[in-house]
C-alpha cells in the first residue's frame, strides 16, 4: 500500500508504550525495537508534521510491581510512580539518539529536572522546537505521582495544541473486548467518548479520555507494528479506531 507524500496533520502528539521498546514477553531495552518505532517517527516528520512523543517505562519497571496491600511495604507508593517515571527518562534517551541516527533532530524535555540528561519540559519551550523542525520526546510523565502516561500524554497533546492523539499499540484498534481472549470482539472503526466510558473500554484510562472529551480533542488507536502505519495514520487513512466527539460506534465489516 503506497503512503501519502503529504501529512494531513500538521501536528499530532504520539504515545508509545514502554514495551513497544523491547521483545515481548522480554524486558529492558532492544535497540531494534527502538529503531523501528525511530524509523516511523522520522518518516512522519519527514512528511512535514510536528511530532511530540510521549512515552511509557514499562518495559524497565512499573511503579506498581513495588506497591504492596502490606501496610508495612518498604517502597512507598509515591516513590514507586517516580521510580517509573525515571524509566520513562531512560526509555526517552534511546528513542532520541535512535530518531537523530535518522536524520532529524530531536529533544528530550523531562517534567523532573534533570539538567545534565535532559532539558526541563516548558511548554513555550516545547512548541518552539515543534516550530523549529524538532521531534520532542516528553518524559517523567507530568512529574507527579499517581498519574499514568496515557493521562500525561492527553495533557500535552492539549498544552502543545496538537490535533491529534495518536495512541500506537501492538493491536488493530480498540476492540469491545480482549481479542486475545475472546474470538468474537469486534474491532471498533468510530468511538464517541461517551461510548468508551459508558462501555468501560480500557484502551486508554478514564481520566486521559475525559480530558479529551472535554476539549474535544480526537484519539486514534492503531498498531505501530504494521510497517508504515504512523506515517498512513500522520497521512489521515482510516487505520485503527478514530474517537471522537462526533462519532458514531462503527465495527468493521
Amino acid at each position: 500500500m503506497e503512503i501519502s507524500a503529504d501529512a494531513k496533520f500538521k501536528r499530532i502528539l504520539l504515545k508509545l508504550s514502554g514495551e513497544s521498546f523491547t521483545h515481548p514477553g522480554e524486558r529492558g531495552i532492544s535497540m531494534d525495537q527502538v529503531l523501528k518505532a525511530a524509523q516511523q517517527i522520522a518518516q512522519a516528520h519527514k512528511m512535514g508534521c510536528q511530532v511530540g512523543v510521549v512515552i511509557g517505562g514499562g518495559n524497565i519497571l512499573r511503579g506498581s510491581q513495588f506497591i504492596s496491600a502490606n501496610s508495612s511495604a518498604i517502597v512507598n507508593p509515591a516513590s514507586a510512580h517516580y521510580m517509573g517515571m525515571l524509566a520513562t527518562v531512560i526509555n526517552g534517551l534511546a528513542l532520541a539518539d535512535a530518531i537523530e541516527s535518522m536524520g532529524c533532530t530531536a529533544r528530550l524535555m523531562s517534567a523532573i529536572r534533570m539538567d545534565g540528561i535532559c532539558e526541563p519540559y516548558i511548554r513555550r519551550r516545547a512548541k518552539r522546537h515543534l516550530e523549529k523542525d524538532r521531534v520532542i520526546i516528553m518524559a517523567a510523565g507530568t512529574g507527579r505521582p499517581y498519574v499514568t502516561t496515557d493521562t500525561a500524554a492527553a495533557s500535552y497533546a492539549l498544552e502543545i495544541e496538537a490535533e491529534v492523539l495518536m495512541k500506537a499499540t501492538k493491536v488493530d484498534g480498540v476492540y469491545s473486548d480482549d481479542p486475545n481472549k475472546n474470538p468474537h470482539a469486534v474491532l471498533y472503526t468510530e468511538l464517541d467518548y461517551s461510548s468508551v466510558l459508558e462501555q468501560n473500554l480500557r484502551f486508554m484510562d478514564s481520566t486521559a479520555i475525559s480530558h479529551c472529551m472535554e476539549h474535544s480533542l480526537p484519539v486514534m488507536v492503531f498498531n505501530y507494528q504494521k510497517e508504515g502505519n504512523i506515517q498512513r495514520a500522520v497521512a489521515g487513512e482510516k487505520i485503527g479506531t478514530w474517537i471522537g466527539s462526533r462519532a458514531t460506534a462503527k465495527t468493521v465489516g
